[in-house]
């Protein structure tokens, strides 16, 4: 199995809660994950913080802990800028940032951002070698900078596995962590996110992922990996079946949710980052990332 140039651990977080809280409320939450023991803080770009300026904020405020994005947009800024804050980042603290990117999707990249979404394969190669010719003329990191590549389908994962140290899948399961380390092989370091959701009432931790799911299904990237890991149109009907929530979320007590993250570890997973759901979306979930810390962290 794969052995991460930066210490992941085998245990992150990732969250989309950060983006309702000011700078100063997150570090502090930060610092109580680097506290708990959780190995990475995982996080995302849509159309809040920017990234790399989120990632500084959170590299600021805690000391051991390794911040990863999930993903930073490509599309947000050019290959040279990419490479200039990957490295600032680097340089400035080393063996602790991770950057992780992604094509993202049609209605970020062409509505929101105003370009236009094309082939993401040979659009993500294109980028990954301007990135490798870029020119920095600054204090360079200690260490080789870490790159992932957000990745579900076969063809990026195999470009993950070529040209980054590894891939972050998001909204699948253990199957799909399977299927990732086989087209990976055992070098790249495989990173999925898994929702989780502390809520042992069926029709409830449904409702609450019922509610998490549906923008993701209406956008292809998810929607085509589903239908590759055997979901059918079906499935995503009226907010997503049974099957597929309880594919995508592990809800009920900790120890169900130990388990999913075992079965990704079991699976070819190296480090699993958990992101918590809860009743409100915009809570910061800290009772939760408290309570799962002893059950995921041990061992």
């Amino acid at each position: 199995m794969a052995q991460p140039s930066i210490p992941l651990g085998r245990v992150g977080i990732w969250t989309r809660q950060f983006e309702d809280h000011p700078g100063a409320k997150i570090q502090e939450a930060a610092a109580e994950l680097e506290s708990l023991g959780y190995g990475a803080i995982w996080f995302g770009e849509a159309i809040g913080r920017e990234a790399l300026t989120h990632a500084g904020i959170l590299l600021a405020g805690t000391r051991r802990i390794a911040i990863a994005t999930g993903i930073a947009n490509i599309y947000a800024r050019d290959p040279v800028t990419m490479v200039a804050g990957h490295k600032t980042l680097s340089e400035a603290y080393p063996g602790r940032f991770v950057l992780g990117l992604g094509v993202s999707h049609i209605p970020l990249v062409e509505q929101v951002r105003g370009h236009r979404y094309v082939k993401p394969i040979a659009t993500m190669r294109a980028y990954l070698d301007g990135m490798d010719r870029a020119i920095y003329r600054s204090v360079a990191p200690a260490g080789k900078p870490v790159r992932m590549l957000a990745a579900l389908g076969p063809k990026m994962l195999q470009l993950a596995a070529e040209r980054a140290d590894g891939a972050h899948p998001y909204n699948t399961n253990p199957e799909h962590t399977a299927q990732a380390r086989a087209i990976l092989g055992p070098k790249p370091c495989l990173c999925p996110e898994q929702a989780v959701l502390l809520e042992t009432n069926p029709a409830k931790a449904r409702e609450i992922g019922r509610a998490f799911l549906g923008i993701y299904l209406g956008l292809p990237n998810y929607t085509n990996n589903f239908l590759r890991l055997g979901f059918t149109e079906t499935d995503f009907e009226n907010g997503g079946s049974d099957r597929l929530i309880d594919a995508v979320v592990a809800w009920g007590d900790v120890k169900v949710i130990q388990d999913r993250v075992r079965a990704h570890h079991a699976a070819g997973a190296d480090h699993v980052c958990i992101q918590v759901l809860t009743a409100d979306p915009k809570a910061m979930p800290l009772p939760e990332w408290r309570e799962l810390a002893p059950a995921l962290l041990a061992g």
